[in-house]
C-alpha cells in the first residue's frame, strides 16, 4: 500500500491513536522515529563489515546500503513506526546449564515462530492506518534489510546496550521488534538514552568472548551464529566453550540487570512447549529428518535443518562430560552429513573413545 499523503490535520493525535490502536493489538511497546538513521549506526555497520565480524553472512554485505539508509529501501518513507512485542521468560534460561545432559533452546525458538504472528499482527495495524488515513504503508519484521535496532532506540523504545540488542527499561532485553514504514509525517518520540553505566554484567556472561569491547559484536565467536547461521562445522577451539547450547545463546541478554524489570510473556505463542524447554540430548542426536521436522513444527528451530541441528546436539554430548552418552555419538559416525560426522567424532574422543 504505497502513495503519499499530506501530514493529517492533526499529526500528535493521530499518533496516539496509532499507539493505542497497537496497543490493543498486543504489540507492548510503541515508538515513531524519521525514517533516517544517525551517522554512528551506519559507521558501526560499516565497520562490523570491513572487518569481517559478519562471518558468512554475505547478505548482510549485499544490501549494506538499504540497511544504512531506510529510504533506500522505500524512497516515499517518511515516519517509522517501530513496534515490540515482550517475550520475556519464566525463569532465567541459564539454569538449565546445570543440567549438561540436556540441552538448551534459545527463549525465543521454544514455541512458535515469532515472525508469522508479529508480521500478522504489523499487516493489521498498517491496514487499519490505510484506512483511516490513506496514507502509504509497509511492514517488515527482521527478514527485510531494517536495522532494526537503531531504529527502535530511535523512536524511543530503549537502547542499544553493550551486548549490542535493544534493552528497554520496562521489558529488558526481550524484545521482538517489528516496523511500519509510512508516508506520513508524524511526531518523533525522544531517542533512547543509554543506560548502562559502567555494567559489563553481559559481556562477561558471554561464554564465547564474542564481545571485543563493549557495544561491539564479532558474530563469528557468538553462540547463535555459530548454532544457527554457520553452515560448516563448529571451531575445535570454541566447541568447549557452548556447553548444552543447542540452538542460539540467550546469556548476555539473560545477564542484563534490567531484565528485573520485565514481567513473563502474555502471549500464549512464546509460552515455551515442554518438550523444547529442557529435551534430552541423547534423544535429540538420534532424530532422523522426519522425526526433526516433527518435533520442530512451527518453531524457528526448523529452518536449520536436521544436520546442522544434530551437529549442535553432538557439541553438547561431547561437553556434557558423560561417558555413557558416548553411544549416542558413536553411533553417529559414519552419519551422510559431513558437519554431523565432524561433531560425532569430537563428541567421541571427548567422551573418552576413539573416533575412527
Amino acid at each position: 500500500m504505497a502513495g503519499a499523503e499530506p501530514a493529517p490535520a492533526d499529526p500528535t493525535r493521530l499518533r496516539e491513536r496509532i499507539r493505542d490502536r497497537a496497543l490493543s493489538l498486543g504489540f507492548d511497546a510503541v515508538g515513531f522515529a524519521p525514517a533516517a538513521l544517525g551517522g554512528d549506526a551506519r559507521e558501526k555497520l560499516a565497520a562490523f563489515l570491513a572487518e569481517g565480524r559478519h562471518g558468512d553472512m554475505g547478505w548482510m554485505a549485499e544490501r549494506a546500503d538499504q540497511r544504512a539508509h531506510p529510504q533506500t529501501l522505500w524512497a516515499e518513507a517518511r515516519t517509522v513506526i517501530a513496534l515490540g512485542t515482550s517475550y520475556a521468560p519464566h525463569e532465567d534460561p541459564r539454569r538449565m546449564l546445570g543440567h549438561p545432559e540436556r540441552g538448551i533452546v534459545s527463549v525465543y525458538a521454544r514455541n512458535r515462530d515469532y515472525h508469522d504472528l508479529i508480521k500478522g499482527r504489523l499487516k493489521t495495524l498498517a491496514q487499519w492506518l490505510h484506512s483511516q488515513t490513506k496514507a502509504g504503508v509497509k511492514v517488515f519484521v527482521d527478514t527485510a534489510p531494517v536495522m532494526e535496532k537503531p531504529l527502535a532506540e530511535r523512536a524511543g523504545l530503549g537502547w542499544q546496550g553493550k551486548h549490542t540488542n535493544l534493552v528497554s527499561r520496562d521489558h529488558g532485553s526481550w524484545l521482538f521488534l517489528g516496523e511500519v514504514y509510512t508516508t506520513l509525517e508524524l511526531p518523533a518520540d525522544a531517542t533512547g538514552r543509554d543506560r548502562c553505566g559502567s555494567c559489563t554484567a553481559c559481556q562477561t556472561a558471554c561464554p564465547t568472548d564474542a564481545f571485543p569491547a563493549p557495544y561491539q559484536l564479532d558474530a563469528r565467536r557468538c553462540v547463535s551464529y555459530l548454532t544457527i547461521e554457520n553452515k560448516g562445522p563448529i571451531p575445535d577451539a570454541l566447541k568447549p566453550l557452548m556447553g548444552n547450547r543447542i540452538y542460539g545463546c540467550d546469556d548476555c541478554l539473560s545477564a542484563c540487570p534490567w531484565n528485573k524489570f520485565a514481567r513473563t510473556t502474555r502471549e500464549p505463542a512464546f509460552l515455551p512447549r515442554a518438550e523444547l524447554t529442557a529435551p534430552r540430548l541423547a534423544d535429540l542426536a538420534q532424530l532422523d529428518d522426519a522425526g526433526f521436522r516433527q518435533v520442530f513444527s512451527g518453531s524457528p528451530v526448523k529452518r536449520i535443518g536436521r544436520d546442522r541441528f544434530v551437529r549442535n546436539v553432538l557439541v553438547a554430548l561431547g561437553n556434557s562430560g558423560d561417558p555413557r552418552l558416548r553411544f549416542v555419538a558413536e553411533g553417529l559416525l559414519d552419519d551422510p552429513s559431513d558437519v554431523v560426522r565432524d561433531s560425532a567424532r569430537w563428541a567421541v574422543e571427548r567422551l573418552g573413545g576413539a573416533a575412527v
